[in-house]
C-alpha cells in the first residue's frame, strides 16, 4: 500500500515537473548522458585491467580508435536529428535526445584527449574529462529542476506592457549583464563550480567575484604581486581549504571513474630516452 503511494506520488511528480513543463527530451538526455558515462568507464576499467572475457579497445591496424570517434558521429546524428524531426513525432525527439546524450558523454569521457591532443586518458591530465563530466551532469540537473541561467525568464517582462515594458526590459538586461561579468570574474578568479554553478543562483557569482583567487588564476597572475598581502592570503587559503577539498573531489573521481595516476607516455618516453642516453654515457666513459 505504502509502495503504490509512493510510486504514485513519484509518478504525479514527474508528470507535473518534467512532462508537462515540456522537459521530457532533456529528462531522457540527462539519464541517456548518465548511464552511457557510467557503462563507459565499467568498459575502460575492464579492458584496463585486462580481463580475459571481455572486449578490447578496437583497433584497425595500428591504429586505436578512441570512443570519442563514436560519441561525435552519435551527437551529429542525435543533433541533426532533433533539428529536422517536425515536433509533432515527439517519440522521434525524445530518441533524438537519447542519441545526443549518448554522444555527448562519449565525447566529454575523452574530454581530456582533445584539449592536449594526446591520449591521457588514465594520467592526472585525464581527470579534466570528469570534471567535465561533473560540469555537464550539473548544469543539466540544474535546467530539469526548473533553474534558469543569470536569471533569465520571460515571464519578467511579458507581463508589463508600454512604457513598463521598455523600463522592464532595461532593467532586466542589466541585470543578466552584470550576472555575466561576475560569472566572467569568477571564472578568471579559478572558482569553476562557483562560475558555473552560478549562472543558475547568481548570489553565488557575487560571492566568486568578491572573493579570493586562486593562486594559479588568470586574475592572480594579472593582480596579484608574488609576495604580496593577497597573494600570501591565497596562498594560505587554497592551501587550508581548496587542497582538502580537492582531496575529496579525486576521492570521489576515483571511486567512480578509477584511478588517473599513470606517466604520460610521451613524458615517459623522454624519460627512457634521457636514461637510454645516459647509460650510453656511462659506456663510453668507462670504455675510456
Amino acid at each position: 500500500m505504502v509502495v503504490n503511494q509512493v510510486g504514485g506520488l513519484m509518478e504525479d511528480m514527474f508528470a507535473r515537473r518534467i512532462v508537462e513543463t515540456g522537459r521530457l527530451p532533456l529528462f531522457c538526455f540527462f539519464v541517456a548522458f548518465m548511464v552511457t558515462f557510467v557503462l563507459t568507464r565499467v568498459n575502460v576499467r575492464l579492458i584496463r585491467a585486462d580481463v580475459r572475457w571481455w572486449f578490447k579497445n578496437v583497433k584497425t591496424g595500428d591504429l586505436h580508435i578512441h570512443h570519442v570517434v563514436f560519441g561525435v558521429v552519435l551527437m551529429l546524428l542525435g543533433g541533426v536529428g532533433g533539428f529536422a524531426i517536425p515536433d509533432v513525432y515527439s517519440g522521434l525527439n525524445i530518441a533524438a535526445a537519447v542519441v545526443f546524450g549518448m554522444g555527448a558523454a562519449l565525447v566529454l569521457d575523452e574530454f581530456a584527449l582533445i584539449l592536449h591532443l594526446r591520449d591521457v586518458y588514465w594520467t592526472e591530465e585525464g581527470r579534466a574529462s570528469v570534471d567535465a563530466v561533473f560540469i555537464a551532469a550539473a548544469l543539466t540537473g540544474m535546467l530539469l529542476l526548473g533553474a534558469r541561467p543569470v536569471g533569465w525568464s520571460d515571464a519578467d517582462v511579458l507581463a508589463v506592457r508600454g512604457t513598463q515594458l521598455l523600463i522592464a526590459t532595461i532593467v532586466y538586461i542589466v541585470w543578466m549583464m552584470l550576472n555575466l561579468g561576475a560569472a566572467v570574474v569568477a571564472l578568471l578568479k579559478g572558482k569553476i563550480w562557483t562560475g558555473l554553478i552560478g549562472l543558475f543562483i547568481p548570489v553565488l557569482l557575487y560571492v566568486g567575484a568578491v572573493r579570493l583567487a586562486r593562486p594559479g588564476s588568470p586574475w592572480a597572475r594579472w593582480r596579484y604581486r608574488p609576495g604580496s598581502r593577497k597573494y600570501r592570503r591565497a596562498v594560505r587559503h587554497e592551501e587550508r581549504v581548496r587542497r582538502p577539498l580537492i582531496r575529496g573531489k579525486i576521492w570521489v573521481q576515483e571511486v567512480i571513474a578509477g584511478r588517473h595516476d599513470l606517466i604520460p607516455l610521451d613524458r615517459l618516453q623522454r624519460h627512457r630516452t634521457r636514461d637510454d642516453d645516459q647509460e650510453k654515457t656511462g659506456s663510453g666513459t668507462r670504455l675510456r
